[in-house]
């Protein structure tokens, strides 16, 4: 029972699994990040040019 403890401590397979699932994780929470970044500054900005062309037409 020892040996088939010891052995299993000693496998490091799963170690390359938890490294890509880490890796995916921080990917996609830079790209959602990224993502709310630029939808926030996109609509700002759309706002924005509506205003300035109601403004004109206005005029």
């Amino acid at each position: 029972m020892l040996k088939i403890v010891n052995r299993f401590l000693r496998d490091e397979s799963g170690a390359v699994t938890v490294d890509w699932v880490v890796l995916t994780a921080a990917v996609v929470g830079l790209a959602t990040a990224a993502y709310i970044g630029i939808e926030t500054q996109t609509n700002l900005l759309s706002a924005d040019a509506a205003v300035n062309i109601g403004s004109e037409i206005g005029k």
